[in-house]
Parts: C-alpha cells; structure tokens; sequence
C-alpha cells in the first residue's frame, strides 16, 4: 500500500501541478478570447439571471437551484483551509493569481455548462446532463463519456465525500467535544435521508444551505474588513507587490505565489473540470445560454467572494507568516484574533455547512454519471448506499492517502473533459451569437434545435410541446 502511496503522490504532482494547470490556464485564455470575454461583458446580465431564476416557480429546477446545487459542491473546505495554505506557502501574492485565474476559467466554465445545457436529456419533470452526455452526443463517443462518468462517480460521489465527512467530523469533535461515533451515526443519516429523496430534495436543501453559509461566511468577512479598515489600503497593497515585487523575484518567492495561487483558484472553482456542468444541466431555462451565464458567475462567487473573505481574514489578522501547517487552524487562529475566541464555534459551523453542502453536491454529480451509465435504478441505490457508507467511513478513518487518490482521479477527469470543450466549444459559441441576436431584437431568448446549423443528436429543444414549455 504504500508504493501505491508513493506512486499516486508522485503522479499526482506531475499531472495536477504541471500539465493541469497548463491546460486549464489555456483552455480559459483561449475560450475568453473566442467568446470576446464574455464573463467580462456580460456580468450584469449574469447577475439578472440569476435573481430571475430565484424568482422563478417550476416543477423542475430552477437556474437558481441548479447554481446552487454546483455552488454547494464547489465551496468546501478548501475555501477555509485551501486559502490559508496557499497564502502560507506562496506569500500574499498568491491571492492576486487567485483572482486572475478565477477570471480566466470562468470562460470555461460558460463553455462546458452551455454545452451541458445544449445536450441535456429529460428525466421524467426535471433534466439531466453533463460532460458524459455531450461526450456520447456531440463527439460520438460513448466510451469517453463512459470513462469520465466512471472516474466522476468515483471522486465526487465516493472519495471526496469521505474526506469532507472527515473534516464535520474532526471540526465538531474539536470545537465542541461530541463524540466522533455520534456525529458519524447523525451525518450518515441526514445524507442518507436527503440523497434517496432524489434531485427535487438535493436541490431544495441546495437552495437552502448555500445563501445561509456563503452569506454568513461573507458577512463575518465584511465585519472583519470593517473593524480594520484603516489596514485594508496596505494590505491590498501587499497582495499586489507580493504578486510582482522585485524581492519576490531575486528571491524566488515569485514562483511560489504564483503556483499556489493558481491551484488554489483552479481546484476551488473547478472551472473547466467538468463537475459544474452536471449541475447546470438539470436547470429549466428557455435558453442554455442563460446557464452557462449562472455557472461563470459561480466561479466568480466561489473564487473572488468566499475565497477572498478568507484571504482578507488571514491577511488582516498579521498571522500569514504563521508556519502553521493546518489551514482550517489558520483560519481560526486569524478569526480568534480580529473576533475573540467565540468565532472558533462560528467556524466550526460555518465548516460544517460548507462541508456538508459540498456532500449533498457531490452526490448528484455521481448520480446523474451513474444514470447515463445504466439507467437501472438497481445501480442508482447501490451507488447511494455506497455514498452513505463511505460517509459513515470517513467521518471515522484517516483519509490521506484517500485524498491524494481522489486529487489524481481528478486531474484525469479534467484532461478528458477539457479535449471535449476544445472540440465542442464552437457550438457554445454559436449559442452565445444566437442568444446575443435576440436579446439585440428585445426579445426574451428561446432556444431551438434548428437555432444552430447542423446540429445533431439534440434531445431537450426539439420544440415540441412537451419539452418546450421551459421560458425563465
């Protein structure tokens, strides 16, 4: 086992350090040009979208749920204990190559939910897609989508699950002495009770646990900010002059903050990985332009609000000298420091939310993977039950070498989903004009299959009455 070990750290450093970040930095660079930087200039109605979508009323899932429902899986641990990190090993310049490439994936990520959107497939009153899907369908090639669902299942649904139920696990057990077996009974329980309610109850808990954890955690930050405001000129300062002072260069800190700011900013917002897409494919819009908006504002959301409160917090704090090797201890620690020892409770939480969002996430990520696979719901329960026992397994084991399996999966995952988007992207793109030309004729975009030249093997915009009442 611990050649194994050795072996999947060694990859995992290769891949997930090197030829990843290249690909994803690329492949963003790339797509934002193609669409004329689109998550630039099309913010505002990003924003528009979304409130339409948390007023809409439908039987199936709303754009607001299915944001919510990529929200929850995306914003984690590694938005607590990811930043801390980073920000130790790379300097405060590491938060600047945070935001950038935040802003840089977010074209991706337009690209990959649209496409989700464009080629998703009914699933009695409610969707369901994803890079599988337009996989088998735009590229003909089931094998490949078989492949991606295989590994997605596998590292959403069952290994990073155990590790976020490891961390509600220590988090409580920590701050406020209940008992590890307990907690790992009542977790294990809730999880259960929420995932074989299906994606109408995924989403509803989705669409509650996001707004209250990421606003509670926003709203802490913004106190934080306040109380230190006389700080915050020189602190942006440092972000910036860390990120490119000449003393970073001669003394090789720049690299640093580079590296562990794009890897944080890359790994929490999973712009281009193609996680998010299964979420944005379950939404009921009349357009699948107007997902691919959501989801790119998501990656700002994730990265440039919940990951820099975090930043804002340690930096703050004076405490991002600390040689302190636990993130979430970090965290606390410069939370302690501008609020008094109450916020370690508060942070515990705010974990606990954080976590178990990212649980209920990663789940529907897997389900819908395993539906496209077979669509036998004897295969569904047996991944649900497996889900619900590798979240009694982690809430109780040690999950290092776990994560580092998961970490390698991933890298795979997002290599096979980034050749798809690069093939495909020209049809996102001509969804992009096609919806732009509508809304120059006033009009509240629609989608149809015949909108695009030539395409084929499209399910959902076929125009017939049963799959084209959609209108958010």
């Amino acid at each position: 086992m611990k050649i194994i070990e050795t072996f999947i750290n060694g990859a995992n450093t290769l891949l997930w350090s090197y030829v990843l970040i290249i690909l994803l930095i690329g492949a963003g660079l790339y797509f934002t040009f193609r669409t004329k930087f689109v998550q630039f200039r099309l913010i505002g109605e990003m924003f528009r979208l979304l409130g339409e979508g948390a007023m809409a009323d439908k039987k199936g899932v709303s754009s607001f749920q299915a944001f919510c429902i990529s929200t929850a899986s995306r914003v984690g641990t590694g938005n607590l204990a990811g930043v801390a990190i980073a920000i130790t090993l790379g300097g405060p310049g590491a938060v600047f190559w945070m935001w950038l490439i935040a802003l840089i994936g977010s074209a991706s990520a337009f690209i990959e939910s649209t496409l989700a959107q464009i080629y998703k497939v009914k699933d009695g009153n409610t969707f369901r897609g994803g890079p599988a899907y337009y996989m088998e369908r735009a590229l003909n090639a089931r094998w490949m989508g078989v492949t991606f669902a295989i590994i997605i299942s596998l590292t959403f649904g069952l290994a990073f699950n155990s590790v976020q139920a490891n961390t509600i696990t220590s988090a409580l057990n920590e701050s406020f002495g209940i008992n590890k077996v307990l907690i790992a009974v009542v977790l294990t329980v809730i999880t259960a009770v929420i995932i074989f309610g299906g994606l109408k109850r995924v989403a509803t808990v989705s669409e509650i646990i996001v707004p209250v954890m990421a606003g509670a955690y926003i709203l802490m930050a913004l106190y934080v900010v306040v109380v230190n405001f006389s700080e915050l000129p020189s602190v942006i300062g440092l972000i910036f002059t860390s990120a490119f002072g000449a003393n970073e260069v001669a003394g090789g800190a720049l690299g640093a903050a580079m590296m562990n700011g794009i890897k944080r900013g890359l790994f929490s917002n999973e712009a281009g990985m193609g996680s998010a897409p299964n979420a944005a494919a379950t939404a009921d819009v009349s357009h699948p332009v107007k997902q691919g908006l959501i989801q790119s504002l998501g990656v700002f959301v994730d990265t440039l609000l919940i990951c820099s409160s975090t930043a804002f917090i340690i930096l703050l704090s004076g405490l991002y000298t600390s040689t302190e090797s636990d993130g979430i201890v970090l965290t606390q620690n410069a939370l302690e420091t501008s609020m008094g020892s109450w916020a370690s409770i508060f942070l515990a939480l705010i974990v606990f939310l954080f976590c178990f969002s990212s649980v209920v996430g990663n789940y529907y990520y897997g389900e819908t993977n395993i539906e496209f696979i077979n669509t036998n719901k004897i295969w569904l329960n047996i991944y649900r039950i497996a889900v619900v026992a590798m979240v009694a397994f982690g809430s109780l084991a040690s999950l290092s070498f776990v994560w580092s399996l998961a970490d390698l999966l991933m890298a795979l995952m997002a290599i096979i989903n980034l050749i798809a988007i690069v093939l495909l992207g020209k049809i996102a793109i001509a969804a992009l004009n096609d919806y732009m030309k509508q809304k120059a004729n006033g009009k509240n975009p629609v989608f149809h299959v015949s909108n695009i030249k030539g395409l084929k093997n499209v399910e959902a915009w076929g125009g017939s009455s049963k799959q084209g009442k959609s209108r958010e």
